[in-house]
């Protein structure tokens, strides 16, 4: 599996683009503003074509285009408990960039903790780690030992807690309980800046401790 990382936005929020040239098809993760010209021209590029829209939570940086993947005929999974955010985005008017494209989707699979299926030929579990949003979704694609963790943990820190349901508290349990619990040598790969793995956040990140 090929990942390319595609910052957009005017956050520059990470986009994941994942491509298994073999079975031609391709996974995005999460849809800022103003990717989808350049999905589509990684597709062009690969041959291949896009079979699901994962989102990681609903916080629109994440979600500023994901109207329009879905418009293509692509399938949205997220958490349940963010269809709020995704389907109603004008609740995030008060911390979003004033101005902002705020378009509302549908979520095609709602996911909850523990769920698993399957995309590129492999398992994909989807752990629920609130605390930065409700509904934010860790989809951890086990064969590949890689899991896109969003705003929840990023390469020595975490994700804010002082948006509308946010919790320190509740963001570092689920941490230890769902993130810290994969195999170290899972690669992270966060929302926004650098990837790293489990075991660098838990001998190393100032915020949670193992």
């Amino acid at each position: 599996m090929e990942i390319h990382v595609l910052p957009a936005g005017p956050l520059e929020t990470n986009a994941y683009l994942l491509i298994d040239a073999a079975r031609h098809e391709a996974v995005l993760v999460d849809a800022p503003h103003d990717v989808l010209p350049e999905v589509q021209a990684q597709l062009l590029k690969t041959n291949c074509k896009l079979v699901a829209l994962l989102i990681t939570h609903g916080h629109w940086d994440h979600t500023g285009d994901a109207s329009r993947v879905r418009n293509t005929g692509v399938p949205l999974y997220a958490g349940e408990d963010d269809r709020a955010f995704i389907e109603h985005p004008e609740v995030m008017g008060i911390f979003a960039i004033p101005g902002l494209r705020m378009e509302a989707s549908v979520i095609d699979r709602a996911l909850k903790q523990g769920d698993t299926f399957e995309l590129l030929g492999e398992n994909v579990e989807a752990r629920h780690v609130p605390g930065h949003c409700p509904g934010s979704i860790v989809y951890h694609f086990q064969r590949s030992g890689v899991a896109f963790v969003g705003d929840v943990v990023f390469a020595g820190s975490i994700g804010r807690t002082d948006f509308p349901g946010g919790s320190f508290e509740m963001l570092a349990d689920a941490i230890r309980s769902r993130i810290y619990t994969l195999p170290g040598n899972t690669v992270l790969y966060p929302g926004h800046g650098p990837e790293t793995t489990v075991a660098e956040e838990k001998a190393n990140n100032p915020y949670v401790a193992a």
